[in-house]
């Protein structure tokens, strides 16, 4: 349900936690950081259209965003709660001539039905009950989403994680066996293990231009970082990937209080 949340804007609750912060009169104020940092991400591509596929809708406020900052950019959005995207159309109306395309499928379904090269970026934020769904973590469902991207696509995940980093570990294996190129982004206090909190990691088949990364996510109104492939394999050496038969969601969120969104 959306709620005015004093920022601008409503937050869309789902299960008890906040999903999306969506300000119709703004596009760019994305309130959550995790989405600020997709956006920064975003930025770094090469200018004019892009092909983008959102596992997972809530608000849609990403793909406001993309529509704002790069009109005519072609969307698919695979949400399976049908209930919450007419509620969200109806309260929070999408703008005109947008090219945002809403489909009734869960995630795993919704990329194995896309053709293949299709996506300059596909966006993993689906969350049900709090947790990352275990199907979309494992090797095999990584592989699919690297099917649908293009050989130059950008796979952009949010996950949320206990200060261990102990999911956070086999998500990344899995990365670097399918992609090969991963780096992550996260608030300092996040990265460094002192809260739960999400981390947002990007993967390509393509070396990634991590000075350019660098630069944009220093703009970041929220104190932020970004740790490299050579920082990650020494944080999460020895991690083994998700498999469809070895796989798990990520952990619980703690109760809504303890969420520090700024």
């Amino acid at each position: 349900m959306p709620d005015e949340d004093g920022r601008g804007g409503v937050t869309v609750m789902m299960d008890g936690s906040p999903q999306s912060h969506v300000d119709l009169a703004d596009p760019g104020n994305l309130g959550f950081e995790y989405i600020a940092h997709f956006a920064a991400v975003i930025d770094t591509l090469p200018v004019g259209p892009l092909a983008i596929t959102h596992i997972g809708g809530a608000g849609l406020t990403l793909a406001r965003y993309v529509n704002a900052e790069r009109p005519g950019s072609p969307q698919i959005v695979l949400e399976p709660n049908a209930e919450l995207t007419e509620l969200v159309r109806r309260e929070l109306p999408l703008p005109r001539q947008h090219r945002i395309r809403v489909r009734p499928v869960d995630g795993l379904n919704g990329i194995s039905q896309l053709a293949e090269a299709s996506a300059d970026v596909v966006v993993l934020d689906a969350y049900a009950n709090g947790r990352v769904p275990s199907e979309l973590s494992t090797v095999e469902f990584l592989t699919d989403v690297c099917r649908v991207l293009r050989p130059s696509g950008t796979f952009l995940l949010n996950i949320a994680d206990e200060p261990n980093k102990a999911y956070l570990r086999h998500v990344y294996a899995g990365l670097v066996t399918v992609f090969g190129q991963v780096a992550m982004i996260g608030t300092h206090e996040v990265l460094k293990g002192k809260r739960f909190g999400n981390t947002v990691a990007v993967a390509s088949r393509n070396p990634l231009d991590l000075p350019v990364l660098r630069r944009q996510v220093a703009k970041s109104p929220f104190p932020t970082g970004l740790r490299d492939e050579a920082q990650l394999n020494r944080q999460f050496a020895g991690s083994v990937a998700f498999t469809t038969e070895d796989s798990a969601q990520s952990p619980p969120p703690p109760p809504v209080k303890g969420w520090r969104v700024r």
